[in-house]
């Protein structure tokens, strides 16, 4: 059942428009479960959208398996993804540093504290990004270290690449996983795929994981598809690789493959002088995760993310 959740005026005889669909069985009880599925809250950030479609065909298509309360929000920045535009247009504000908003506040506020209140009350909430358009990640859940003893668990029923526990910092504070968590939502954030693309495999894997965290809680009958174990970081460590120079960035190597210590990354190239500025190599054994996806690059910009021995650390 689609529901508008939200809306407001906007200029030009425009209406702004929060929509979800809403999956549930015959029967509601107070000990049924609800689970919560939003994307689009950065308008570049479109993997989510195909997340969406799989999960409501199925639902659509399953519905005497719907025991709980299942919830999509697609769309959390219609105008951002109508304009092509990460943050809110007109504001130039990151949605996801809005929250948990207020209704005396200016728009984007008001859109975060409407999300607040519509999902509140959800046991469980799935907050659904893309990379940017500059690089491209491996799935992967992100949680901060003051939730990983609740939250780690949960994150394994979804059979997603890998866990990145990290150390918050102030900006988390203004998120919606942050917001939802400190209300008493277990919200789990994933993060896959490149801006502005669909990664049709990563989004398959994650709706089949997004099935079997559903059976494991309870909001559907049976698991649907076996769930492949989790790589974590909570006892590895991350190495970030950024630039030295300017130029233009040439990798050697796809991510999601392991690397070597010393093992070459990429190259920094000068289209004008026809030389090489930079050769960057890997610092460690590991998990090449993320990679740079934008070829022009600057001092300090961020070109991969190597997940130390993960596989040494799990055994």
């Amino acid at each position: 059942m689609i529901e508008e959740v939200f809306s407001v005026k906007l200029p030009v005889d425009e209406t702004l428009k929060l929509k979800r669909n809403r999956f549930n069985p015959p029967d509601i009880t107070k000990s049924t479960k609800r689970i919560s599925i939003i994307t689009g809250t950065h308008g570049d950030e479109l993997e989510g959208q195909y997340v969406c479609y799989l999960l409501i065909k199925w639902l659509r298509e399953n519905p005497t398996k719907i025991k709980g309360i299942v919830d999509i929000y697609p769309s959390m920045n219609p105008m951002g993804i109508d304009s092509i535009t990460r943050n809110f247009p007109f504001y130039d504000v990151d949605l996801n540093r809005s929250f948990p908003g207020h209704t005396a506040e200016f728009l984007p506020a008001q859109v975060a504290n409407a999300i607040v209140e519509t999902v509140k009350g959800s046991d469980f909430a799935i907050d659904i990004h893309a990379s940017n358009i500059f690089l491209r990640e491996l799935p992967q859940v992100r949680i901060s270290r003051s939730n990983e003893h609740d939250l780690v668990p949960l994150a394994e029923k979804l059979g997603i690449d890998f866990i990145w526990v990290h150390d918050a910092v102030t900006v988390l504070e203004s998120t919606f996983s942050h917001a939802m968590n400190s209300i008493g939502t277990k919200t789990l954030v994933v993060e896959m795929g490149v801006g502005m693309r669909i990664t049709k495999e990563y989004g398959q894997n994650l709706a089949n994981g997004l099935l079997n965290f559903m059976a494991h809680v309870g909001i559907i009958d049976e698991p649907v598809h076996p769930c492949k174990t989790s790589i974590s970081t909570q006892n590895s460590e991350v190495h970030f690789i950024n630039a030295s120079e300017a130029g233009i960035f040439i990798p050697t190597l796809e991510h999601n493959v392991m690397v070597k210590k010393g093992e070459k990354l990429g190259e920094i190239i000068d289209p004008l002088e026809g030389v090489i500025k930079e050769s960057l190599l890997s610092p460690c054994d590991g998990l090449l995760f993320t990679i740079r996806e934008y070829p022009v690059v600057y001092e300090g910009s961020l070109l991969a993310r190597i997940l130390e021995n993960p596989f040494e650390v799990n055994e």
